[in-house]
């Protein structure tokens, strides 16, 4: 499941604080996940999800505060989030995760 993280990470030359969205999936049989959303035009070759033990996958980003949609794109299979109850139909018969961040 996504969620902004409690913990903040300094941006570089700025001073201001903009707290991680960790995006989490626990997925034991995956050889690569990537994270794909509007916030990166749903390019799934962008942002891979590192893995950790027991098949667990995080990637966090510092996103702006908004509404985003997005999906993990597991061995090649677009996947909705399932520990994320938010979800918006799509325009291909499946619903995207949602997540905003304030």
């Amino acid at each position: 499941m996504a969620k902004t993280s409690s913990k903040a990470s300094e941006k570089k030359g700025k001073g201001t604080k903009t707290p991680a969205t960790q995006f989490r999936l626990q997925v034991p049989d995956a050889k690569a996940v990537y994270l794909v959303g509007d916030f990166n035009e749903w390019n799934e070759t962008e942002y891979r999800v590192r893995r950790y033990k027991g098949g667990v996958f995080i990637k966090k980003l510092e996103l702006k505060p908004g509404r985003y949609e997005y999906k993990f794109v597991v061995d090649g299979v677009w996947t909705s989030d399932p520990a994320n109850p938010m979800a918006q139909s799509n325009d291909f018969g499946s619903e995207n995760s949602v997540i905003v961040v304030s």
